[in-house]
């Protein structure tokens, strides 16, 4: 089964469009963006692991988690939690943060938008970023392979997923 996905950079706009189909119902899509013990699963480029601290998805609420090297190197970052409509769209500032939770500013938004249709599930992500800087550094590190390899872990765990219901 061949299933979309296009991830598309407009420098002009600072924004990356990023659009992926997944062979998945709607609630388990969901679930897996906004679940910390399903996040965790798929959300880091092998061989990095993520490390959800806490996680709050609410209106205001925040999740603070790390991604971390094979060596246990860690990463951290906050995403703030600006906007939910359950199971169609949630929106987030993302901003990479030291251990102790102090934001490296600025971050970039994202707003994630969810439909389903014959038992597909497409999710359409929009990242703007107030610094031309920071996307491009961003794109250098390698966001798109990186982000690539998640949506690949995402697809075999909602696999995995479907096959136990």
């Amino acid at each position: 089964m061949n299933l979309l996905f296009d991830f598309t950079v407009d420098k002009a706009a600072q924004k990356v469009f990023i659009t992926r189909e997944f062979d998945a119902d709607l609630s388990l899509v969901w679930d897996a963006f906004t679940t910390a013990e399903l996040l965790d699963q798929w959300v880091a480029p092998k061989p990095w692991t993520s490390k959800t601290k806490f996680m709050d998805f609410r209106v205001g609420g925040r999740r603070f988690y790390a991604m971390v090297s094979p060596e246990g190197m860690e990463r951290w970052a906050i995403q703030q939690y600006t906007s939910i409509s359950p199971k169609t769209n949630f929106k987030m500032l993302n901003t990479f943060a030291d251990k102790d939770e102090n934001p490296q500013l600025p971050g970039s938004d994202w707003d994630y938008t969810f439909s389903e249709q014959d038992g597909k599930t497409t999710v359409h992500i929009i990242i703007y970023n107030e610094s031309l800087a920071r996307m491009e550094k961003m794109i250098e590190m390698g966001f798109k392979e990186g982000f690539t390899m998640s949506m690949s872990n995402l697809e075999n765990l909602l696999q995995t997923l479907s096959n136990r219901s």
